[in-house]
């Protein structure tokens, strides 16, 4: 309902982030232009690739008029990083779209790829990056698949490296990134065997392939909890939702916000949601599910705004003053 506008397409909310930059990445990067899925992985050998300076427009270093794809490549020692705290990429801005991988794994992306082509040329990009995609014992690879439909191209400016986040001292589990999403003519339950899309959360769904779209959707996802949880209840924060929301964990309803106002009127979209999780659900060490029921009046929809994740009651009261 609310509208964001489009200088928000793709951003991945860091909570609260401070500039704590860990690990710089500006400088030298591994590229070539084309497009293949195997140049995600990990241990695809590059050594035949020519090189790029990060951040510049490739059409500055020696691509002049090439729009379409390319890929960059580039590693980072994980010792670097320590166990206990939560970091995010920073890309800065990156022309038109793109899909960033962390060894392998599909971590974050800003835009649409064709055939759906959507840009985000005027995004700044930070994404969450899981502890658990993170080798902290040695080599660590990231690829990003960038596609430019005119002008520029690629990584062009910004602060380019791996940051710690404020998030580290405030959730327990950092929950922002990316979730499987599938819409629901009347909100009834998705099947076993359809097939989910996967959307960036928190980030409105009509800047990711689902531009008005009124109705129901669902959005979950599935993460391991530590084996030991602090001797506190815990609490879902999932930001704010356009417009009502249904909120189960694990299989159970555990909150719902919903002012039952019409379009126009309704202030639910603009409501922090926050809902205290019953600890008999809690799968210590194991893995969990949350499911949220979405139902969107108009406009923009979705879970649109974070911070989004899992922390202690004492911590939610200490660090998010809503």
């Amino acid at each position: 309902m609310k509208f964001l506008g489009s200088l928000f397409l793709g951003l991945i909310f860091i909570s609260n982030q401070s500039h704590s930059q860990v690990i710089n990445l500006e400088g030298e990067w591994k590229f070539h232009v084309d497009d293949k899925s195997f140049w995600s992985v990990a241990d695809f050998d590059d050594s035949k690739w020519g090189t790029i300076h990060v951040p510049s427009p490739w059409e500055e270093e020696g691509f002049n008029g090439y729009d379409g794809f390319a890929w960059y490549r580039k590693k980072f020692d994980g010792r670097k990083l320590d166990k206990a705290d939560n970091y995010y990429l920073g890309l800065g801005f990156i022309d038109d779209c793109d899909e960033v991988y962390l060894n392998g794994k599909l971590v974050g992306f800003s835009g649409s790829m064709p055939p759906k082509f959507k840009t985000a040329y005027n995004t700044e990009r930070k994404y969450v990056l899981p502890s658990d995609a993170i080798n902290f014992n040695g080599e660590n690879v990231i690829a990003i698949r960038i596609f430019d439909v005119v002008h520029g191209g690629g990584i062009i400016e910004g602060d380019i490296g791996i940051f710690r986040g404020e998030s580290t001292k405030s959730l327990l589990v950092d929950l922002q990134g990316i979730w499987s999403f599938a819409t629901s003519p009347s909100g009834e339950p998705i099947k076993k065997d359809a097939t989910w899309d996967k959307l960036m959360v928190p980030q409105e769904w009509d800047q990711q392939g689902y531009a008005r779209y009124d109705g129901f959707a669902w959005y979950k996802k599935t993460f391991t909890l530590p084996a030991v949880l602090p001797d506190e209840p815990l609490v879902l924060i999932l930001g704010k939702i356009d417009d009502f929301d249904k909120t189960y964990f694990n299989g159970v309803f555990i909150g719902t916000t919903n002012d039952h106002r019409p379009y126009g009127e309704s202030g639910s979209f603009d409501k922090r949601r926050v809902y205290l999780i019953p600890p008999d659900l809690l799968k210590k060490g194991g893995v969990n599910t949350i499911e949220v029921l979405v139902e969107d009046m108009g406009n923009i929809g979705g879970i649109h705004d974070g911070p989004v994740g899992i922390t202690t009651r004492s911590k939610y009261n200490r660090y998010f003053e809503w």
